[in-house]
């Protein structure tokens, strides 16, 4: 029997920010970063979530700068940031501020990429399925029980 690999996404910077600084344990932002410290999914950021999610914290909640840098190092790959020619290459794919997350999630073979803001990523691109912390953790549900 043959595993299949472990789902890639990729973490967009409000996603990132709520399991940082949220005080819920059980939101579905922290559940999604600690399955990727348990290594059930293969979670990905840019260097552009990385900047903005630290320099929100900080103008916000300095105190949430230590779990934050913390969680990236635990359960985050930080992949560069698409080149100018990638990310022209898809205009019009998404608001243009995230543009390149989406190209970068699309770069790195990413099945979904997980946002607040589902809007800012429309039409988006075929093969990066856009979707909000809850869902995604219901479609891992899902995929857990086809295990069984």
């Amino acid at each position: 029997m043959s595993l299949k690999p472990i789902p890639r996404i990729f973490v967009d910077a409000d996603v990132l920010f709520a399991g940082s600084a949220g005080p819920s344990e059980h939101s579905a932002s922290q559940v999604i970063l600690r399955m990727a410290e348990i290594n059930l999914i293969d979670a990905l950021i840019s260097e552009q979530v990385f900047i903005e999610v630290e320099r929100n914290l900080a103008a916000k909640l300095p105190q949430a700068i230590p779990n934050f840098r913390h969680l990236v190092s635990r359960c985050l790959q930080i992949v560069p940031d698409p080149s100018a020619k990638s990310i022209e290459a898809h205009q019009g794919k998404a608001d243009p501020k995230d543009l390149p997350i989406l190209v970068a999630a699309a770069r790195e073979g990413c099945s979904w990429l997980v946002t607040f803001n589902i809007s800012h990523f429309q039409p988006g691109l075929e093969e990066v399925t856009i979707l909000e912390p809850g869902s995604f953790i219901l479609l891992v549900r899902d995929l857990l029980m086809q295990l069984s």
